[in-house]
């Protein structure tokens, strides 16, 4: 069986009609890899029409405002991407004169690009001989040539690497690593692989074997952070009291509510007595109405967020904080578990 030919042909029977496999432009590839990084297609793809619409050279891109970027990014996640992606675009005006790198060695160079989008944007863009390695194309590697390596460990991350270019079609890189990305978003998923329907079952080490529950292997279990979160809600004349986020933590530059985050859960007395309420907010306890926990999973943190109308304006403004009025709350950028709060609050 030739491998290669039985994939590219399988790629061209089934595969999904993408905006962006219809282009070779540097600029609209890199913007559809960097949506849809840790995002499935069908959530991505009005990000990215948007995204298109909106800036449609990266020109336009680099020209924008940070807080613009994030409103358009808003629900998304990660919101690193967002200010990278602006970071990236502002290099490319600077040093390229806006006109977007297609080798990987320029590509790899730029902020907020990383081996996986450059080999990505020089395959699709400039049919460069370079492979992709993103979590389909491991788990497809790992299961076809029965590599147990953990790929998340210094030893897999050389072994996976060298066995996606020992494993390119060099004669069609672009299509090779097209059809690696959509065998495994299609056929080899990481529970319940379709394997009947696998171009490749015949070589495949994983299915030959029973092993394809077993294989890729992770060594390093995420560990998680529990946070709690209690947000005030304070109106004042049709405006709402909105804190803009520093750099240094989650959501970075965008805006949320004030906050009081505890190191454990506590009850809204408990909350009420801690030093840092009374500094901000007095020893007068104005408490309209509590709105009960909401878990808001992130990839590293699990948020316990509680909401609390509170019935005056605080005796003193922090420097991050600024009354906003309500009509003019959908032109900033709020976490997606902030903007549905104040959207079902205010509607």
């Amino acid at each position: 069986m030739n491998v290669h030919h039985e994939l590219i042909n399988w790629y061209q029977t089934v595969k999904r009609d993408l905006p962006w496999r219809h282009t070779t432009d540097a600029y609209t590839i890199w913007l559809s890899e960097i949506i849809l990084q840790q995002t499935r297609v069908e959530q991505g793809m009005p990000y990215y029409h948007r995204f298109i619409e909106t800036y449609p050279t990266v020109t336009h891109f680099a020209a924008a405002p940070e807080d613009d970027i994030l409103k358009l990014w808003q629900g998304l996640g990660y919101y690193s991407r967002g200010r990278n992606m602006l970071k990236t675009a502002r290099q490319v005006q600077d040093e390229y004169g806006g006109k977007f790198p297609t080798t990987y060695q320029e590509l790899i160079k730029l902020k907020g690009i990383g081996e996986y989008t450059a080999a990505a944007i020089a395959s699709f863009a400039a049919n460069e001989a370079k492979a992709v390695l993103d979590g389909n194309v491991y788990r497809v590697l790992s299961r076809y040539l029965g590599i147990s390596e953990a790929i998340d460990s210094t030893v897999g991350k050389k072994l996976f690497r060298q066995a996606a270019d020992d494993f390119l079609n060099k004669k069609n890189p672009a299509t090779h690593n097209q059809a690696m990305m959509e065998l495994g978003a299609l056929v080899c998923k990481p529970k319940n692989p379709a394997c009947g329907t696998c171009p490749i079952r015949p070589g495949c080490y994983a299915f030959l074997n029973n092993a394809t529950t077993a294989l890729p292997v992770k060594s390093k279990k995420v560990k998680i952070k529990e946070r709690y979160f209690n947000y005030f809600l304070i109106e004042d004349e049709g405006k709402i009291l909105m804190n803009k986020r520093a750099e240094n933590d989650i959501w970075a530059n965008m805006y949320d509510l004030p906050l009081i985050e505890t190191p454990l859960p506590t009850t809204i007395d408990e909350l009420a007595a801690l030093p840092q309420t009374t500094e901000i907010f007095g020893s007068e306890l104005i408490i309209k109405k509590v709105f009960p926990v909401v878990k808001h999973i992130l990839t590293h943190q699990h948020l316990h967020v509680r909401f609390i109308i509170w019935g005056k304006k605080p005796p003193a403004m922090k420097p991050n904080w600024v009354f906003i009025e309500v009509e003019n709350l959908k032109k900033i950028a709020l976490p997606k578990v902030v903007f549905i709060f104040l959207d079902n609050f205010l509607n």
